[in-house]
């Protein structure tokens, strides 16, 4: 067990209070979590298993806000989980195999990564939107035929098996990436959905945090089996990121998304630099 002060503790439920406000605005909790739980002197790899334990519990209450867009969706659920259990799976498992040392040396990249995946997540949902506008705008031909739900539905049948195993694969290695460490996944994962057909942004926000919720699950059994998760941190942190999806989200909002952005991507360029430079 690590040995902290009450001051570490009253900084890690902080951070986790607004991560959890954070993620019910905008996404991005994990780079503010990560980098306290690395200042407090917690080793990297059990601090991202940490992490990922304390903010897990947000994600089904962020699910149960989107249950009514996943009607008649049991099909999409399905296709989709199953590349997300497996590609979470492995990624835990690197995680746990890959030694402190080799793991200290690819963290700078991957908070890069996730902070650049921040950074872009604006214009991708901009285009989003315009390609959504355009949608409305169009007859359903025979061509180009959409499902009332939002979903796409393809001109012939090896249309659609190789756009869906383009999606199933990439939702693997997605996966792969958020049961190694997770920041940005939601962002890749709607960027496919876009690319696939899928209209009805609240649906693929829904199948998104179903997903995330598959991947982080069997990546949380992973890292406790290999008991890289400080309990009793973890828990303290829940609580928090539980408090700050439900009562901090109202400050963020106030705030606005594109200024709780800024914030995150700030931080984590800023954790980038340091660790680079360390």
């Amino acid at each position: 067990m690590i040995a902290l002060d009450w001051v570490h503790y009253a900084l890690l439920f902080g951070s986790a209070f607004v991560g959890g406000a954070i993620n019910a605005v905008a996404g991005g909790g994990t780079l503010v979590t990560f980098p306290t739980l690395i200042s407090c002197g917690v080793p990297l790899t059990i601090a991202n298993a940490t992490s990922t334990v304390a903010l897990w519990p947000g994600q089904i209450s962020s699910l149960w806000n989107y249950r009514d867009e996943m009607h008649n969706g049991k099909g999409t659920i399905l296709r989709l989980a199953i590349p997300s259990f497996w590609g979470g799976l492995l990624g835990a498992y690197l995680l746990v195999s890959t030694p402190e040392s080799r793991f200290k040396a690819i963290v700078p990249y991957l908070i890069l990564t996730a902070t650049l995946l921040f950074l872009f997540q604006e214009p991708l949902s901009r285009w989003q939107k315009q390609r959504l506008e355009r949608k409305k705008t169009e007859e359903d031909t025979p061509d180009h035929p959409t499902h009332p739900q939002g979903d796409p539905h393809f001109a012939t049948k090896g249309a659609a098996m190789s756009a869906w195993l383009g999606l199933l694969a990439f939702q693997f290695a997605v996966s792969v990436y958020g049961g190694y460490f997770g920041a940005g996944i939601g962002i890749l994962q709607l960027a496919a959905f876009g690319l696939m057909g899928f209209t009805n942004i609240h649906r693929m926000n829904g199948f998104k945090n179903i997903n995330g919720l598959v991947i982080n699950a069997i990546a949380i059994a992973i890292f406790v089996a290999n008991r890289k998760v400080e309990w009793q941190i973890a828990l303290i942190m829940a609580v928090g990121a539980i408090l700050g999806g439900y009562f901090g989200s109202g400050t963020a909002k106030k705030l606005g998304q594109k200024n709780v952005r800024k914030i995150v991507i700030a931080i984590g360029f800023t954790l980038t630099l340091r660790l680079l430079l360390h």
